[in-house]
Parts: structure tokens; sequence; C-alpha cells
């Protein structure tokens, strides 16, 4: 018996070792550039980015997607608003580098609080919210909860509202007591390794990928056993969340623009950026033919000159996005070979595929 146990027990714990080992070694390739700030009782870590003499836009406030950190905002926005504006990029709670705080912050309005109170601390009195994906959800709530430091929402390929089926399987079992854990801790690297090239090429598609992407934004970071399970437990639980709150949109009163792909097959674009539309009275849509889920990256300067219309210049969003059409039009790359669901994002619905 003791020795079945052991021949059990053995490749577990040989699995074990891998992660932990595994996990020494994300960090060594994506350490944090940012600092950690006590907001009360736990630490946020965010990227700060002090206001330029040359500024000439609000100060802004970058919001992650699921399975992120904020290197990924920081590889898209960092340089092209490099001299014009403060920054401040942030590890949502127990993402990347923060520390995850109560259980209130597996939820958006939660998370929304957390990056008021960090605000607060950098003396950032308002600013511009920019949320992609997951993070729209953010967004979404810190322009309900906080309007008196909002200056203007930037929605990217937003997660907001009800969407039919929920999330993958993993997450409902890496959230789980004990089987959670040991799938955190012998499993979610090995596999998360297997389906990584993949799973970050179909977030990008139909568009290409940065070639550069994986290394620069450090994706394997959640791969962590403690990043995964938060990150887990924040996707189970969106689903009855933005069911609950999303009626709650239409108290936004802060300029507001949303950009969306209509090839986004992550999430859904009539349901979340359409519905945001419709509930933030004043907002602008942007719809971009050829579009997946990354607007941060395929369309930057459209979301820049976002940006710029919020802060009060006047901009033809429309006209930039029919210009990035065109781009798009000459960029789309061959169909991956095997599309499979990314991992770790928080809105898959039906199979993605490759139409448009």
């Amino acid at each position: 018996m003791l020795a079945l146990a052991s021949a059990l027990l053995a490749p577990i714990a040989a699995a074990i070792g891998y992660s932990s080992y595994k996990g020494r070694q994300f960090e060594a390739k994506s350490p944090n550039i940012g600092e950690l700030t006590d907001i009360g009782g736990y630490r946020l870590n965010a990227f700060h980015v002090a206001r330029p003499r040359t500024a000439d836009l609000p100060p802004i406030v970058f919001i992650h997607g699921a399975s992120g950190n904020l290197l990924d905002q920081v590889g898209a926005f960092l340089r092209p608003l490099a001299g014009r504006a403060e920054m401040l990029f942030v590890d949502r709670p127990g993402h990347g580098y923060s520390e995850r705080g109560g259980p209130e912050n597996a939820l958006p309005s939660a998370q929304a609080d957390a990056i008021a109170k960090l605000m607060e601390k950098q003396g950032i009195k308002r600013a511009i919210i920019v949320g992609h994906s997951f993070g729209g959800a953010i967004a979404a709530a810190f322009g309900v909860r906080h309007p008196e430091m909002t200056e203007g929402l930037l929605f990217l390929a937003p997660a907001t509202h009800p969407w039919p089926g929920g999330v993958e399987w993993y997450y409902h079992l890496a959230a789980m007591p004990i089987f959670g854990w040991l799938f955190n801790h012998a499993v979610v690297v090995p596999l998360g390794l297997r389906r990584l090239e993949q799973a970050t090429m179909n977030v990008f598609w139909p568009n290409p990928r940065p070639e550069d992407y994986v290394a620069k934004t450090g994706p394997t970071l959640v791969l962590r056993p403690r990043a995964f399970f938060h990150n887990a437990v924040d996707c189970t639980r969106l689903l009855d969340y933005v069911k609950a709150q999303s009626p709650h949109y239409s108290k936004i009163t802060a300029p507001t623009v949303i950009i969306t792909g209509d090839s986004d097959g992550i999430v859904w674009e009539h349901l979340h950026s359409q519905g945001l539309a419709r509930d933030i009275a004043g907002s602008e849509l942007v719809k971009i033919r050829g579009l997946g889920h990354k607007p941060d990256y395929v369309v930057t300067d459209v979301a820049i000159a976002a940006l710029e219309k919020i802060g009060g210049v006047t901009r033809d969003l429309k006209a930039a996005a029919r210009k990035a059409e065109q781009r798009l039009m000459r960029q789309r790359p061959a169909p991956p070979t095997d599309i499979v669901v990314p991992l770790g994002d928080p809105t898959e619905v039906p199979p993605v595929t490759t139409g448009n």
C-alpha cells in the first residue's frame, strides 16, 4: 500500500516542483517594473509615469484584461504616448505583482475601488480610465462609483454585459477548494505552456500578433498557481456580476468612447460594446471592420485619437477607423492551424470561427 501511495504521489510532487521552478523562471524573464503601494492592508503594483512638461493630455490609467498584467498595456501605449501624459499602468489585485487583498477583490467593483485608492496615493485626482476586455468591467465600475475621479472612459473590446454560456472548464476547476489547489500547482504550467503560443495568436486573430508580444508582455505570469487561482475566481464570478451591475451603467456621465472590432471572437461586440453604447448616454461607438480582440495593439492610433477627443481635442474617430480598416485589409495573416480558446479569457462563448 505504501509503495502504491508513493508511486501515485511521486509524479504529483514532481509536477508541483516543476511548476514552482517554472514560476521563478517566469518572474526572472518578466521582472516587476512597477512599484508596490500600500492602499490599506495590501499592496497594489503599478508602473507610474510622472506628468511630463510637454503633457497635452489628462492623466491616463490603464487596466489590463484577464490573464494579463500591466506589461500588456505598457507594450501598447508607453512609447506612443511618451511625453504626452501622466500614466498609471496597474496590476489588478491578485495579478502580475499586486497582492490580492480581501475576497471582495474578486469583483470588478472592488478592483475599481482599489484603483481609486491607488490614484489618491499617487496624487492623481482625475484621469481617463482605459479598460481592455475584462478591464472594461472595471472601467465601467469606476465610472459608476467614482465619477468625481473620472475624466473620461475608453473601452477597448470590453467585457461588460451578460453573455450566453459560461467560462471554460479549467476556470471552474482552478477555483475549487483542494482539487483547484492541486490543479493550479501541478497542471496549469505544463498545460498553459503548451497552449500559450496558439492562444496568444488567437487573441489577436484575425490580426497579426507582434512577434515580440509574448517576450515583452509576460503572459506566463498568470500561470503561477496563486495568480491563476485569482484569475479563475475573477472569471467565474464575472457573469453574475455583470448581470447585476450592467443596469447601473446608465449612471455614467463622463465622456466615453468604445472601440471594438466586428471580428472579435473573444468578446462579442454586439452584446458588450453595443450594450455600453446603448447604456451610456452620449458615448461614441467606434466599430472597425476586420479588427479582433486587441485594439490596444492593432489600432493604437485610433485609441490615441479617442484619448485626444476625450481630452477635448476635435477628432473624427469614424475617419480614423476607416483609415485603420484599409491598413488591416493589407495585414491579415493566414488562419491559425489550430484555433483554441485563449487560456484565460473571461467571456468565451461559442467556438471562434475564422470568418468575419
